[in-house]
């Protein structure tokens, strides 16, 4: 029996002749953090809003908890917390005041409500300021506030939008960890958007990329770069020591074909991931290895690779 809790086929949006959303086929499973990537305009929120049951498909289906979101929008909102990319509270009353607003709206009963806004609070780190009016938080406290406002009836599904956008960099790190403790102490699914790959990769289980509309690739880090690369696999090695002598110890190491050198580390090319047995022969040799990185492993590198393939035939 299938896990997934959103699955597209050929979900498809058309504004007049601007195609904002290409014939989109895909499944997000139930309790993982899916990041949808992509610059601004590539359709990701456009997909959000389908799956939200805010904006019609033009072609293709989608369903979200079993749910169609264009006849099912009231049952699938119910079920579905949605934090948007610019969030507002009424700004004379203190966070508490809007949660228990909001609460109100869902029909959640007054004693749960105070309860649940009190654990919800403690869970975004809002518990001090709760009472303060919200027009005297930053921006990180609001998008951590509209993060408790969208679990406030409980949701299976967390879909945020661009939830970091204008935060600095402490409160970035604060609400990544959020969507982790989510996930992992809560067990919610979260659909996160972004065009931020560093933060996308910090936390995300698995990655859509889109490109002008179109889904150009999806699963986990690793598997978009194999996809990319095969399993051809190429290091930056930095040595304390004779780099002649290293690169004389890793030449020799099996399933090495390449070592370079290359602004002061080594670049060693090898059939697969041969980093432990370079390690091991470095140390034999009294070698110490103070940098060793894959590259082609990080998100951007990997997104910038689709984004150029993408100006030809994705596939």
């Amino acid at each position: 029996m299938s896990s997934a809790v959103i699955v597209t086929e050929g979900l498809t949006k058309r504004y007049g002749s601007t195609l904002a959303v290409d014939h989109l086929d895909l499944q997000v499973e139930r309790g993982e953090v899916f990041g949808l990537l992509g610059p601004n305009g590539a359709g990701k929120t456009t997909t959000v809003l389908m799956l939200l049951g805010l904006s019609e498909p033009s072609e293709g289906r989608a369903t979200v908890l079993g749910l169609d979101p264009t006849r099912q929008a009231l049952e699938v909102k119910r079920r579905v917390g949605y934090l948007p990319d610019s969030v507002g509270f009424y700004e004379r009353l203190s966070g508490r005041q809007n949660l228990a607003f909001v609460a109100r709206l869902n029909g959640v009963p007054g004693d749960e409500a105070e309860r649940r806004i009190g654990e919800l609070l403690e869970l975004v780190g809002l518990s001090e300021p709760a009472d303060e009016p919200t027009g005297t938080y930053s921006r990180g406290m609001l998008q951590r506030l509209g993060i408790a406002d969208a679990l406030v009836k409980d949701p299976e599904i967390l879909v945020l939008d661009e939830p970091t956008i204008a935060i600095d960099p402490q409160g970035v790190g604060e609400i990544l960890q959020l969507i982790r403790d989510l996930r992992d102490g809560r067990g919610v699914t979260v659909l996160l958007s972004s065009h931020l790959l560093y933060q996308v990769q910090e936390v995300c289980d698995r990655v859509a990329i889109f490109v002008a509309g179109r889904l150009v690739s999806h699963g986990t880090v690793e598997e978009l770069s194999r996809r990319l690369v095969g399993n051809r696999q190429t290091f930056e090695v930095g040595v304390r020591g004779d780099p002649e002598v290293a690169a004389r110890e890793i030449r020799a190491t099996p399933g090495v074909e390449t070592v370079v050198r290359e602004r002061g580390l080594l670049v060693v090319a090898a059939e697969d991931d041969v980093r432990p047995q370079i390690l091991a022969r470095l140390q034999a040799a009294e070698l110490q290895a103070v940098h060793l990185r894959q590259r082609g492993s990080e998100l951007d590198e990997i997104y910038r690779r689709y984004f150029e393939r993408s100006h030809g035939d994705v596939g």
